[in-house]
């Protein structure tokens, strides 16, 4: 998979994708991940992306031009183009494993108060982490890189991602490790008992359980 991220603060992602999981995955050349200053499409004398709101209003308003030549420079057929924006769809893990089996995906960041109306044409998805507002769509394209990445083959083992919470509309089961007893709270008998069914079930009863106390609108799925 590749993935291009268009944004005006490239240094914002100097170190995010050069740890851990991800930095392997791209050593492994599973994914590659390329980092895009929209600002160098600009047209404009001084390089300026943005400009003041028609109608009046506070802030400033990213403009067509950079961002439509930036996308069209690198877009193929096989490209899905994705609008990291307040008022996009609530991203879920459902999307993670949809966009994952894409061959290219290019995450638009914005800033400012916003984008103009017209960029929406040359979107394909418009996605939104939560109902709260950032400076601006670097982590939230950070968020979703991670979240696919990491369904990608070879990335982790499958098991891993195919328990993961959200995947059954269910959160996960707690988990312990060693020692069996800390502090005096001790392990779930069961879990050391060598019983794989009565295991199965009491992870199947704790994620019903966790589910219906913590997110109970998960359930009415």
């Amino acid at each position: 998979m590749k993935i291009d991220i268009l944004t005006l603060f490239p240094e914002m992602f100097s170190t995010v994708f050069e740890e851990s999981i991800i930095k392997r995955a791209k050593e492994k050349r599973i994914v590659e991940i390329n980092v895009i200053n929209f600002r160098d499409y600009s047209k404009d004398p001084h390089q300026k992306v943005d400009d003041t709101p028609y109608g009046g209003g506070c802030g400033m308003v990213l403009t067509c031009q950079p961002i439509f030549d930036c996308i069209e420079s690198i877009k193929t057929e096989d490209s899905r183009v994705i609008m990291l924006t307040p008022d996009g769809v609530s991203y879920k893990q459902e999307m993670a494993y949809s966009f994952a089996k894409e061959k290219h995906l290019i995450l638009l960041c914005g800033h400012y108060e916003g984008f103009d109306e017209r960029i929406r044409s040359i979107c394909d998805f418009e996605v939104s982490i939560g109902d709260y507002v950032l400076t601006g769509g670097e982590i939230p394209a950070m968020i979703l890189a991670d979240s696919i990445i990491r369904l990608l083959p070879g990335v982790i083992e499958e098991e891993s991602h195919i328990q993961d919470s959200f995947n059954d509309h269910l959160l996960d089961y707690p988990s312990y490790t060693k020692p069996q007893v800390f502090r005096g709270m001790e392990v779930p008998p069961v879990l050391i008992s060598g019983d794989h069914k009565k295991i199965d079930e009491f992870r199947m009863e704790m994620r019903y359980n966790r589910t219906r106390e913590r997110r109970p609108d998960l359930l009415e799925k």
